[in-house]
């Protein structure tokens, strides 16, 4: 699997601890910065991380943040895109077998490393139950197309 891994300065300490983990887990790694400690606007960094998802130059992405707070919220502002800020293994969890998460948000600034990992590893490793959660998928894009008429 390739995943396309994004932060701003305050997410740069932690993105190194997620390629690594991502790589231990035989992932193939999009690294699109920064690569800097000097302040960056996130937003410039999740546009190329989620551009590389939508147009499939990788199949899932992880943004980092200080917070992941100004991540997710450019990750779900992007149609199609289902970005989750996770603090634990349980989000983690649940991000993908009840949301099927396609964006991992993490807080460079919130969660400690030993966290992160665990995160990142059960993000990769659960798969989607599909089913009553599908529908309710499906209710989310359809209020996505109602609300841009």
């Amino acid at each position: 699997m390739k995943i396309g891994v994004a932060c701003d300065h305050g997410g740069l300490p932690m993105k190194g601890l997620v390629i690594e983990t991502l790589t231990a887990n035989n992932c193939e790694v999009l690294d699109v910065g920064t690569n800097t400690q000097s302040s960056v606007d996130y937003p410039d960094y999740a546009r190329t991380a989620l551009s590389a998802l939508l147009k499939g130059e990788c199949e899932r992405v992880v943004l980092i943040c200080g917070t992941g707070i100004g991540m997710s919220i450019c990750a779900n502002r992007v149609e199609g895109v289902r970005g989750t800020l996770c603090h634990d293994s349980y989000t983690a969890r649940m991000s993908r077998m009840h949301n099927d998460s396609n964006c991992l948000i993490l807080g460079g600034r919130v969660i400690g490393p030993a966290v992160a990992r665990d995160i990142v590893e059960i993000w990769l490793k659960t798969a989607f139950e599909g089913g009553r959660h599908q529908d309710r998928l499906n209710k989310i894009e359809d209020i996505c197309r109602e609300v841009k008429k």
